[in-house]
């Protein structure tokens, strides 16, 4: 049985563009090619690229860039993308949870929850981070967003996706947030590219900066730092707050 995400991202491709928290690329761009010192050079591994929007992008300003993800769907749109863009872009289908690469990348990017931290279990989590890690240099570089866990105990996850979601995009409901796990079970309702309504039982997991910064330490990153994630408009200036749902995390070896 398939499991919810991959569910979520089957005949997405098209719909997928319109949501909300995809709308901040350029922005999100320009401070990943400052976090690289505008390095050209510098091989990129993008982790649950989806549509590809971070690597079409980074390869247009001239960047070498290989977008992975699990959904067909995903990736065929990207691939049409970049084919209408004239970019040459390899896009392939791995799981993040098992990579084929061994110390090949400079900079490793996981963007939007792409991938972590959507697994069903935190030991699953940990193998995307353990995969990103094992691709990259030596001296590598990680820059991803997750679920800020200091959210939830202050708000309602549900009335937040609510105030940020549009019509036709898909919605959120019936929120149960764990303490126990720190996971939020909720029921997302999406309309896919077919027009076919599909209700979805998903859980997703939160994470607080001290784990994350002990999860990183743990595979032997030197520098971890933590930042709040601001859509659009990333930031080492934004200090992690409990008004922040994502959070931005960049860690070095």
């Amino acid at each position: 049985m398939k499991q919810w995400y991959e569910a979520l991202f089957e005949n997405y491709g098209e719909k997928y563009g319109n949501e909300n928290f995809t709308q901040g690329t350029i922005g999100e761009c320009d401070f990943i090619e400052a976090e690289i010192n505008y390095k050209k050079s510098l091989k990129i591994l993008d982790i649950g690229c989806g549509t590809g929007r971070h690597s079409l992008e980074l390869t247009k300003r001239g960047y070498n860039v290989i977008g992975i993800d699990l959904s067909d769907s995903m990736l065929e749109k990207a691939r049409e993308t970049a084919k209408k863009q004239n970019l040459k872009i390899d896009f392939k289908k791995h799981d993040a949870r098992d990579l084929p690469f061994m110390n090949e990348f400079d900079v490793a990017i996981m963007l939007c929850e792409g991938a972590f931290p959507l697994m069903e279990t935190d030991e699953m989590n940990f193998e995307i981070l353990k995969n990103a890690t094992k691709a990259l240099k030596e001296n590598g570089k990680i820059i991803f967003t997750t679920f800020n866990g200091l959210f939830p105990l202050y708000h309602s996850v549900e009335q937040f996706h609510a105030s940020t979601s549009e019509e036709g995009n898909a919605t959120y409901g019936s929120n149960t947030f764990d303490l126990m796990t720190f996971r939020d079970h909720n029921i997302t309702t999406v309309v896919d590219d077919l027009g076919n309504k599909k209700e979805l039982e998903c859980n997703e997991r939160y994470y607080v900066p001290c784990e994350i910064t002990w999860l990183l330490k743990t595979l032997g990153y030197k520098k971890v730092d933590i930042f709040g994630a601001k859509l659009g408009a990333f930031s080492r200036d934004d200090k992690l707050t409990t008004e922040d749902f994502e959070m931005l995390v960049i860690a070095e070896k």
